[in-house]
């Protein structure tokens, strides 16, 4: 037992030392206020600095570090994406849409700007998550940039994460079963996780067995981090979890908790992150760090 509290607090270290240096690493990449328009970008600088897991870049980074790929490359590579990632969120936030008053502990950008600032403070992070992922910072060969931009645009468009977003906000809650919220949220949630690691692998010059690996992990990793989400809007604090809870229930929204109980979607849970760490075997100790993320998204509390 003192050794697995070892382990899962080096993890935990681990991951806030990754965070930090993406914190700082964002700092730098973000554009500064300046000029008649700089609200802009103080609003995006608000909403993408401060907080957070940081966990896709990190997946990005450890991937990376895994198949033996530049690092500066990979931590390009995550801030641009996770300039994406928080532009979903700051869109989520919006009174259209989850109409939240809280994100990562603090004020939603449009509670603490106005709505049309929080809207083009969204497209502004999506464009320049863009602009990053074409710079030689994420890759020396075009050809490689070329591909994580068309890759990033797939997992972020219809087909993936804003295709996500469509169903959960146009199908009815009776029409939902356990079939239609997993390809929700495959395309919602996974699919830029399952992003980070194919980026991972991408600038590290990795083989299609390798790509087909990591997919088979992201892809039961996205799913439990969902389904970790959905317990927490149950039985987590929102002091921790940093945003309202029991939201869902009070919505009646479907979800793996509602239709699943509890302890089946908990179960659910620990069957993902088996599958999870099988696909990451053939690496060893060399995927410690991300067979932790496994342990890290079954137990997180926010």
């Amino acid at each position: 037992m003192l050794h697995k509290t070892s382990l899962e607090t080096s993890y935990r270290d681990h991951l806030r030392v990754t965070a930090d240096a993406v914190e700082a690493a964002l700092d730098r990449v973000l554009p500064a206020p300046t000029g008649h328009h700089a609200v802009v970008a103080e609003a995006m600088r608000y909403a993408a600095l401060g907080g957070g897991k940081r966990l896709r870049p990190f997946l990005v980074l450890e991937t990376a570090r895994m198949l033996g790929g530049d690092m500066d490359h990979a931590m390009t590579v995550g801030c641009a994406l996770e300039c994406l990632h928080v532009y979903s969120l700051v869109h989520d936030d919006l009174p259209c849409m989850d109409d939240d008053d809280l994100r990562r502990g603090k004020p939603t950008v449009h509670r603490r700007y106005d709505e049309a600032i929080a809207v083009l403070a969204g497209d502004g992070l999506l464009t320049h998550a863009f602009e990053l992922m074409a710079s030689e910072g994420a890759h020396i060969d075009p050809a490689i940039r070329a591909r994580l931009v068309l890759e990033l645009a797939r997992a972020s468009g219809t087909n993936g994460m804003i295709g996500g977003q469509v169903v959960d906000i146009t199908v009815a809650e009776n029409e939902r079963d356990t079939a239609l919220i997993t390809q929700l949220q495959a395309m919602k949630t996974g699919a830029l996780i399952r992003f980070a690691t194919k980026a991972g692998g991408l600038i590290s010059g990795a083989q299609p067995h390798d790509i087909a690996a990591l997919d088979r992990y992201s892809d039961a990793l996205g799913l439990a981090f969902q389904i970790r989400d959905d317990i927490l809007d149950v039985e987590g604090d929102a002091a921790l979890v940093g945003k309202a809870v029991g939201k869902d229930a009070d919505l009646g929204k479907a979800t793996f908790v509602s239709l699943l109980g509890l302890d089946g979607a908990k179960e659910k849970a620990r069957q993902l992150g088996e599958t999870a760490r099988a696909a990451l075997a053939p690496y060893g100790e060399k995927a410690q760090a991300l067979v932790g993320t496994v342990d890290f998204v079954l137990e997180r509390q926010h």
